[in-house]
Formats: structure tokens, sequence, C-alpha cells
């Protein structure tokens, strides 16, 4: 049985969880890395990243290099002496680090390899309508999500399931598979396999203000299928037509669908007291909960209370 000296790196809350199940195991990490303290919010208030509040409240040595190339950062690395890396949802490593310790350095996804490689994989499986995700081990090599499998657990996507749901159960599940898969490298078991070159890849890219806007000429499934996968980070938009000179921007959490023939523009809004409708392909779109430009996030039946759309208004 190996004895193992783990260093973990990783900056979201869903590193967090894997973090922790290390640390309830009893595993000794000897040092953490995360992005670097930055700015955030209306006060530019310096915000430190969810895994280096955890950390420190464990009491766990903290790196937050800047270059992972740096000399200095590398020393300070070297000087952990851990023999096994584990990396969840950080960024690309430099060869220099990712081959240092003994027995490698190995990555969760929050996919099943190959499919979904790359910075959204969660928010991409529900996008696309899948049935089903879930997470895989592998071992670092030089390009992104690319390496030898380790292990993978499967997860059904339901119908209503949105990112967050989503991530909450995949933290879960990706806790118990990074310890399996640190259980195989302890007993020197681990046997990767190498990922399939055939199969036609579906990609996971970085969301951006263009992939995440609502297109009203597409179906109310489609439709839907962005939002949930969008919900509540960073969330499906649109915009609001208005006689001004500019649009309002208006992000929308959560909908529900109806499948109907009709002959109404896409992106017409229907009201009334209680609901707010939109026009798709093939059907409408009941929207449940959305947010104006500098208003807090609301039911729709709320935002009906005070705020009224003139006849005809669309979202575009």
């Amino acid at each position: 049985m190996r004895k193992l000296r783990i260093v973990f790196m990783g900056t979201p809350h869903f590193a967090v969880g894997i973090l922790q199940k290390l640390l309830d195991e009893n595993y000794s990490v000897v040092g953490v890395i995360t992005a670097p303290d930055k700015p955030a919010g209306r006060g530019r208030a310096v915000s430190q990243s969810a895994v280096k509040e955890f950390a420190l409240s464990k009491g766990l040595t903290v790196l937050q290099p800047t270059n992972l190339k740096d000399e200095t950062f590398l020393q300070e690395l070297r000087a952990l002496d851990a023999n096994l890396q584990i990396v969840v949802a950080f960024r690309m490593l430099p060869k220099v680090v990712w081959q240092l310790p003994e027995y490698g350095t190995f990555n969760l996804h929050a996919s099943l390899l190959p499919q979904y490689r790359g910075a959204a994989p969660i928010n991409w499986a529900i996008i696309h309508g899948e049935k089903e995700t879930g997470v895989t081990t592998f071992f670092i090599d030089e390009k992104i999500d690319t390496g030898a499998m380790i292990a993978s657990k499967r997860v059904s996507i339901k119908e209503d399931e949105t990112f967050e749901s989503l991530h909450n159960t995949l933290m879960e599940v990706g806790s118990n598979l990074v310890i399996h898969t640190v259980r195989l490298i302890e007993e020197d078991a681990s046997n990767p396999v190498s990922q399939s070159s055939t199969a036609t890849l579906k990609e996971a890219p970085k969301l951006t203000p263009e992939n995440t806007r609502i297109d009203w000429n597409q179906s109310v499934e489609t439709i839907d299928c962005l939002i949930r996968g969008l919900s509540p980070y960073p969330t499906a938009w649109t915009e609001l037509q208005t006689t001004e000179a500019s649009n309002i921007k208006v992000k929308i959490y959560q909908a529900s669908l109806i499948e109907e023939v009709h002959s109404h523009q896409a992106g017409r809004i229907f009201t009334t007291k209680k609901q707010l409708k939109v026009a798709g392909k093939n059907g409408y779109l009941v929207i449940e909960e959305l947010q104006l430009p500098g208003k807090k996030r609301l039911k729709s039946h709320e935002l009906l209370n005070g705020y009224s759309f003139p006849e005809g208004t669309h979202f575009v």
C-alpha cells in the first residue's frame, strides 16, 4: 500500500466538496493550490476563492500562483513533497507541474469523457437535452481533458434538471469517485484506459454572452433546455424591445413550456395578472422567474403586480 501525500488544486464551490471528502477520509493533504484573490462585486472588495476559504478554515497550506511556471511557485510546490496531485475545476496545468509527483496528477471532470471536454460540461449536457451525464477521473496530459481515464460514474438527468441541481449531484458523486480513484492509486491498481478517438464529440466551450442568449425562433424544448442549463448562473438572457433608445436586458431563471401550434411572431409576449407567456417556434414558454436590470430576481406574478408589458411587446 502506497502512502500518499496529496496536493489539491481547485477554485470554485464544486471543488470544496471533494476536498472535504479527502479530509473526511483522513488522507494527507499537504497543500492546496487555488486562484489568486480578486476584486468582486460593486464595491470591488477583494474576494477569496471558495477553496481558499475552506482550506484556511482547516489549517491547510495554501498557494495562489498567478503564473504556474514561476520558479518561486515551483520551488514551493516541490517543497511540499507530494507524490499525488488532484485537480478539480482549476486551470490548465503546464507539464512542469503535472509531471512532478511520483504517482501522477489526475483530474475530476464533470462529464462522461470523451464527451463534453471543456470549461462548462454540466451546463452543456442540459442545454443539449442529454438524458445522462456523469463524472470521470483521468491522468492529465498535454491537451485539455484528453488523458487516460481511471474511473467514471453515470448520472441520469431529470426532466426538470437545472445547472444548480445537477452541479450538486455531480459534486457528491464526484467526491466518491475521487476517493475511489485515490484508493486505486494507493493500491497501484488504477489501470488507466485511453479515451476513444473514434467517437463523435460534443464540446463544452466557455459560456459567453453570445451562446447564453435566447433565440425565440427555436423550439420551446430547446429554449427550456437553455434556461435550465444556465440557471441560476450565468443565466439565460434576452432583450425586451422597447420604444426607448435601447432595449432592456432580461435574465430568465425558470420557465415551463406549452407545445401548441400558433401563428404569432417568435418572442411575442402575452400577459395576464398572474402569467407571462412568450411565443416560441412551436408553442409558448411560461416565464416563472426573471430579473430586470437593477431589480432583484422575482417570480413572474410578483413582477406583474407592479409592471405591465404594453400590448404587442416582444423579446428579441
